[in-house]
């Protein structure tokens, strides 16, 4: 063993030692509140909402819930984080914000400006170095530990406002690689600064003989991208070819069921999958044994949860949180039930709605499961889809027909007096769409009773149209999206459904 994998080692065992030594779920959550609450009393919004009071009360949680009201990003960012952007300090978290996480997720075409504090940069590093620490779990060998890791993300070229910078978050973390993994980071911040995604990636399959990958993290539909033009550029039969110590895949920002059929296809043998829930809010949670997909969320690194049970009494037809909503602690979940999750952040997010549903998998060791977005999921009539029985479906209907699904997106629609779902699925090789309909709706309606339900009364079979894999990533380049961090929508509606629409018809 090499000087430098026993120092790696050492000080993933470390790290593990002191996780060991956890309390309780609602302790840790307790203090990181109290503590984000006493580190922002005297800005602006903790002023305005009375955080000194809150953090010296009995029960800080509840008071916390009565007195600060939940934010969406609209919300948020017209009442404070505007006057961040502007170069105010001490709006809603101490200091002033040197950085902005860019980011339309997927649910429109407005950029969203998320801050990124020097708080929430420790945060995302330390929760970074805690999901390495867990890697010895996965019976990996200890020359393992000084393998380079190729990060697929955005650019780090940075756009400077002259008091902030702004850019991808993947890039913001790409010019600034924690010290412990600098010297293992790929492809290096000259590369990671190309701001063209297709000459970045050629970059990369150019310097790939001169690495020795052992991890690969990013965007599975990314990594899948940067992967074919290595193979393709030096003319590989699959990846470990090149990279021959390949083990794992760190995973995040979008599941990876319906990519994982076509992505072993380019690998020579198996590789270990690791998911993780990095979002410009906050690293929240990764996975951290073998043997589940489920992640655990990180309670005691600046973030404080809270979960709002995702169901008509809570949300409206649009996925918009109702006047009544209320919020529930860590303690007071259940295992099974889908939560919107509402996150208080050192980046100076208050009860912050950040679009996601998660379920516990299993509550005692504070795992959970992306089970999809508060706006996507799709209830006409009342079939209740969310995009987690999206993947279900798709990753079977995959199975069935034998072939390969990379990517997909749905509508709601007319269908003269009922409704019917409109798929545009891309697929090879190519299947007949009226088959693919039929599987499909069988798969659905196997993954969930109410799609069954409405099935037999006001939702008609689905309208699929199977299409180029390739159109969807035309789509990305159409609308500036080619980047290694956008998310392709998984619902559309209004105006993003009918640009789309005629997009794909002026590719046939």
């Amino acid at each position: 063993m090499t000087v430098a994998s026993r120092l790696v080692k050492k000080g993933i065992s470390l790290v593990q030692q002191i996780e060991q030594k956890r309390p309780f779920p609602a302790q840790v959550q307790r203090r990181t509140l109290q503590s984000l609450l006493k580190r922002a009393e005297h800005t602006a919004f903790g002023r305005h909402y009375g955080f000194g009071k809150i953090a010296m009360s009995d029960n800080p949680e509840q008071l916390f819930q009565e007195m600060v009201p939940m934010h969406d990003y609209n919300r948020m960012f017209e009442e404070w984080w505007s006057r961040t952007l502007a170069g105010e300090p001490d709006v809603s978290w101490r200091g002033s914000v040197k950085y902005f996480a860019l980011s339309s997720g997927t649910s429109g075409a407005a950029s969203k400006y998320i801050p990124i504090t020097n708080d929430m940069r420790r945060s995302m590093r330390q929760a970074a170095l805690r999901m390495f620490s867990c890697l010895p779990r996965y019976g990996l060998p200890p020359s393992f530990y000084t393998r380079e890791w190729l990060m697929i993300g955005g650019s780090a070229s940075l756009q400077d406002l002259g008091h902030c910078h702004v850019g991808d978050l993947s890039g913001i973390n790409a010019s600034n690689p924690p010290m412990w993994i600098r010297r293992y980071y790929r492809p290096g911040t000259r590369i990671a600064r190309i701001s063209d995604w297709d000459e970045r990636t050629e970059a990369i399959a150019k310097m790939a003989p001169q690495w020795n990958v052992g991890v690969l993290t990013g965007l599975p539909s990314w990594v899948q991208l940067t992967l074919e033009r290595v193979i393709e550029y030096h003319g590989l039969n699959h990846i470990h070819e090149i990279w021959p110590n390949l083990r794992i895949f760190v995973s995040g920002g979008i599941a990876f069921g319906p990519y994982r059929k076509s992505f072993e296809e380019l690998l020579g043998h198996p590789l270990i999958y690791q998911d993780s829930y990095l979002a410009s809010e906050g690293f929240i949670a990764f996975q951290s044994r073998p043997g589940t997909s489920a992640m655990r969320l990180q309670l005691n690194n600046n973030i404080f949860f809270e979960f709002v049970p995702f169901n008509e009494e809570h949300f409206d037809e649009e996925g918009q949180l109702r006047p009544e909503a209320r919020a529930l602690t860590i303690d007071e979940v259940k295992e099974g039930t889908d939560y919107a999750l509402l996150m208080s952040t050192c980046a100076g997010a208050w009860r912050y709605l950040i679009g996601d549903t998660v379920r516990f998998a299993d509550k005692e060791r504070s795992e959970i499961l992306i089970t999809g977005r508060t706006k996507h999921f799709l209830s006409i009539c009342g079939e209740h889809l969310s995009v987690d029985n999206m993947n279900q479906a798709i990753r079977r209907t995959e199975a069935a027909l034998n072939v390969k699904i990379n990517e997909f997106t749905v509508s709601g629609v007319k269908a003269g007096t009922h409704f019917a779902h409109r798929w545009y699925i891309g697929c090879s090789p190519q299947v007949d769409p009226n088959i693919l309909s039929k599987v499909l709706d069988e798969q659905l309606m196997a993954v969930n009773d109410d799609y069954a339900a409405e099935r037999s009364a006001m939702l008609r079979p689905p309208q699929v149209s199977a299409i180029d894999a390739t159109i969807f990533y035309d789509w990305q380049r159409h609308t500036g999206k080619m980047n290694g961090q956008s998310k392709f929508p998984r619902v559309m509606k209004g105006t993003q459904l009918a640009e789309w629409e005629a997009f794909v018809q002026s590719k046939r």
